[in-house]
């Protein structure tokens, strides 16, 4: 039997998202998930780091480096090899999943326009 593993939820999907150019720091994450979504999706400090932790325990991001700018230690992510492939598997996921929709003149229960 295969096993299947759980699809990311959408923060987690434009967190890995916003790495896919390289190392950032969690404000960058936010302004980039903010940028990516036109501002529909605002995270949370709180939703951003519990995030993080999780694919990080998961094996999908790392710890890059730290930077101190202005007495605050700046903690930056980067995608590993898995996160990468991870994210492609849930876009291909996404788009397979969108193309049942997309193209149909009506759906069931509309009234056309």
């Amino acid at each position: 039997m295969k096993r299947v593993r759980p699809t990311l939820t959408e923060s987690q999907y434009f967190i890995l998202a916003a790495l896919l150019d390289g190392p950032l720091h969690g404000y960058g994450i936010v302004k980039a998930t903010e940028r990516t979504t036109d501002g529909r999706l605002k995270l949370a400090v709180a939703t951003l780091y519990g995030a993080l932790e999780r694919m990080e325990q998961a094996g999908l991001v790392v710890a890059d480096h730290e930077e101190i700018v202005d007495g605050r230690a700046r903690r930056y992510y980067r995608l590993t090899e898995d996160g990468t492939a991870r994210l492609e598997q849930e876009a291909l996921r996404m788009q397979q999943a969108s193309a049942h929709v997309i193209g149909r003149t009506s759906f069931p229960g509309t009234v056309p326009a």
